[in-house]
């Protein structure tokens, strides 16, 4: 099970901090960051469909075709937990050496972006506030961490081992 959990996570990892990298990397040529929660997101996606095949493969070939909702749900969610990891440590990596003024120009992007959606002076003001409050927060690397686990855990990576360990779950066959 360890080395399943192991093998899938990295690969879920990789994944999803490839499309990371290239997403900040695509960011930088275009600052207006349109697309980047799509693809965001779908590298996330793709990612942790690897939870359903690590899940799969755990029933399937070490236990006899059988497991319980409880441990599918524990196995993708430590692969979930590992690929989150990766891509927290990677985006520290990326933010504190390659792109440390990445909040400034997304926040400015973002404040922008929103004073021209048309939304009325009161909201722009509270959600400007909010994007502020954020990047303040930003400056400490807890927060960081917090922010990026967030990011990728609470959409994505909780849901998909749930999903995973609703559809495989199947009792042993009794002879």
């Amino acid at each position: 099970m360890k080395k399943i959990i192991l093998t899938y996570g990295l690969i879920a990892g990789a994944i999803v901090t490839a499309f990371m990298a290239y997403g900040v990397y695509s960011l930088n040529k275009n600052p207006d960051y349109e697309g980047s929660m799509i693809l965001g997101y779908t590298g996330m996606l793709v990612a942790f469909s690897f939870v359903f095949i690590g899940v799969k493969n755990y029933r399937d070939k070490q236990n006899n075709g059988a497991i319980t909702f409880g441990r599918a749900l524990k196995i993708g969610a430590l692969i979930s937990l590992i690929a989150s990891t990766i891509y927290v440590g990677v985006w520290l990596i990326e933010y504190y050496c390659l792109y440390p003024d990445f909040m400034e120009k997304y926040s400015a992007a973002a404040i922008q972006k929103m004073s021209t959606s048309g939304i009325s002076a009161t909201e722009l003001k509270a959600k400007t506030d909010e994007m502020l409050m954020m990047k303040e927060m930003y400056k400490n690397p807890f927060w960081v961490i917090v922010f990026t686990y967030v990011e990728v855990l609470i959409p994505i990576g909780l849901l998909v081992p749930i999903i995973s360990a609703l559809i495989l779950k199947r009792k042993v066959q009794s002879a």
